[in-house]
């Protein structure tokens, strides 16, 4: 089994990048394989909404999101880590996915599987806020929803928390890292 993180925080060594590494431990446990992306070191031009995808049924810019389509196609298992701001996930993250808007017009254009076959995949979000609000993740919810649905990928749920700002901070939580351990390993039992 092959497990996908895609880290979408422009900070290295941060809150996201903390839980994400756990939840990668948690998956590589279990015998799977893993490989993390950290999209602030690509090079992903945003959708031109050119609409070349809907005929071709991949995108025309060849940048770095070529090979984030190629280890999509080849994932099990698909782990989003991303911190919130402004109440979505972050421009990085954004850009990825809305480079996926190739992969819709395969599947609701030209009526092919998104991600080259129908194989089952899920997918699992990863996310802080330094708010506390109780609707925080919401919007990235419904954004990283949207994205597993367009690609064929089953939700398996979130991680999130609240109130989490300064660098580093999560691994003061009480119990933080450890779920995010134990997510990675239901991720790949289920």
């Amino acid at each position: 089994m092959k497990v996908l993180g895609i880290n979408g925080s422009p900070r290295r060594g941060g809150n996201t990048d903390l839980l994400l590494d756990e939840v990668m431990k948690g998956v590589a446990s279990r015998g799977a394989e893993v490989k993390t992306v950290i999209l602030n070191k690509l090079k992903i031009t945003p959708c031109q909404h050119c609409d070349a995808c809907s005929r071709a049924g991949s995108c025309r810019i060849n940048d770095d999101m070529q090979m984030v389509y190629r280890e999509l196609e080849e994932a099990d298992r698909v782990v989003l880590a991303s911190p919130v701001q402004f109440l979505s996930p972050t421009a990085q993250m954004k850009a990825m996915i809305d480079r996926c808007q190739a992969l819709w017009a395969r599947k609701y254009v030209l009526k092919l599987p998104p991600l080259g076959d129908r194989r089952e995949r899920k997918g699992l979000f990863v996310s802080v806020g330094a708010l506390k609000m109780a609707n925080l993740f919401e919007p990235s919810l419904a954004i990283v929803k949207a994205l597993f649905t367009v690609l064929d990928i089953t939700y398996a749920g979130e991680l999130v928390f609240r109130g989490i700002d300064e660098k580093g901070v999560i691994a003061k939580h009480p119990d933080a890292l450890h779920q995010a351990y134990l997510a990675g390993q239901k991720l790949v039992e289920d």
